[in-house]
């Protein structure tokens, strides 16, 4: 076992213990009585008690359609619904909170701006810069733009330590010269955290309009637009402790203001006549129908609770939790650590164990009360290019603990017991 120094441990730096008890599931037993030690937060997190009651209290007390009602339940559900944008305006510091637009999900939200502002402001010959590390909801939607108007979709390789170097991106930027450069702030495989900052003033050097996918970033780091200077951002509810069916697409003023509008309906009009349309304002002119209303609110709630923890506490947290796993499971003999060094990451582990698939992997670490992810996580690029065809992933948050980065290290040395060829060598068949 690697050497569990005070301070990694010290709870008065951070004590996950405090935490755990706001979320219901964590008491939860699974395979063979064993307490349950989810791992599994790069694909989706856990939801505390203030959560689950906040959507409840809505569904028992004041839920009605939005906007558009003048009746007591809708002004009330309109009211916590508005109430939910302003605190995700401040989770990001967007200047406005117009600029803040609820969508189904990061994927949505991604495709929100890959059909109305890439539709509208590509042509066919333009270049679209990508990093190899994406998820697919940050290369599928462009693919899907580049099928129809003809654009080109470039993207910038990883090298052997499992990062991007600014000196590549800028080759990148300057041969290309794209129109959009898009780019996730965390790999969801790697853990990689790049720097967004920085690359988006890259970007804007060479004229490059800067979407930015935080999904694995806004749940375990500050998420600074204004300080970023990204012209679009998107992040998922369901990984910042909210719920599923709702994401969020941040867009600077001028952009949004000059897109059309995606989905047409009803929450989206100013005027409707037999001859066309007019668009409501911001943000209305991109939420179309009813809303995610309950879900909005719960990620309101999300939101509120991270952020009283303390995003700087929780992104050091993991950072000292990840590093210990990372040490603990690279001491074993025949497993691969696919990933940067922890000082490079976030509280992501992805690994391989010699003659074990990673479904087989899993699937042993859940008879340990583990939940892992197996598979190539919405990333099949990037496992094309460090030449796999799955991982397995164990990815932390603020509230596991050592103690379950140690069942982890033990579960995965039994697994690659279990899996170890046997060494006996085989007698020559005979007559």
């Amino acid at each position: 076992m690697p050497n569990l120094s005070n301070h990694a441990a010290d709870p008065s730096i951070f004590d996950a213990e405090q935490y755990r008890c706001d979320f219901p599931i964590l008491k939860r037993r699974v395979s063979n009585g064993v307490p349950l030690a989810f791992l599994d937060n790069a694909a989706s997190s856990q939801r505390p008690s203030v959560v689950i009651d906040t959507m409840a209290d809505c569904f028992e007390s004041y839920y009605a359609n939005v906007h558009r009602g003048i009746h007591t339940l809708s002004e009330e559900s309109t009211d916590r619904y508005e109430q939910a944008r302003v605190a995700t305006a401040r989770f990001v510091n967007a200047a406005e909170d117009k600029e803040i637009v609820f969508t189904a999900g990061c994927t949505a939200a991604i495709n929100t701006v890959a059909r109305s502002w890439g539709e509208t402001n590509l042509r066919s010959g333009d270049t679209i810069l990508l990093t190899i590390a994406e998820h697919h909801a940050n290369i599928v939607p462009w693919h899907q733009l580049a099928e129809r108007i003809g654009l080109n979709v470039v993207f910038i390789p990883i090298d052997d330590k499992f990062d991007i170097a600014d000196e590549v991106v800028l080759e990148y930027l300057d041969r290309h010269r794209p129109k959009l450069f898009s780019f996730t702030a965390a790999s969801n495989t790697l853990g990689t955290e790049f720097p967004v900052k920085r690359w988006t003033e890259f970007g804007h050097s060479v004229g490059a309009t800067v979407l930015v996918d935080a999904a694995q970033a806004a749940p375990h780091s500050v998420v600074d637009v204004q300080d970023w200077n990204v012209d679009f951002l998107a992040f998922s509810g369901h990984k910042v402790c909210g719920p599923t069916g709702i994401g969020v697409l941040y867009g600077k003023v001028e952009h949004l203001d000059a897109m059309p509008a995606f989905l047409g309906g009803g929450g989206m009009i100013d005027q409707v006549t037999t001859s066309g349309f007019s668009s409501a304002a911001l943000p209305e002119k991109f939420e179309a129908g009813t809303p995610p209303i309950v879900e909005a609110i719960g990620l309101g709630a999300a939101i509120q609770y991270i952020s009283q923890i303390g995003l700087d506490k929780i992104h050091d947290y993991e950072r000292r939790i990840g590093a210990y796993a990372d040490a603990g499971l690279r001491e074993l003999e025949g497993v691969r650590i696919i990933g940067p060094t922890p000082d490079r990451k976030s509280g992501i582990v992805s690994f391989l164990i010699d003659h074990a698939h990673a479904h087989d992997t899993a699937q042993s670490l859940d008879s340990f009360g583990i939940a892992v992810r197996a598979g190539h996580h919405c990333t099949m690029p990037l496992h094309d290019a460090i030449g796999a065809t799955a991982t397995t992933r164990a990815s932390f948050y603020f509230y596991n603990t050592f103690a379950e980065a140690d069942r982890l290290i033990e579960a995965v040395r039994s697994t690659r017991k279990k899996f170890a060829p046997s060494g006996r060598k085989r007698r020559p068949r005979t007559g």
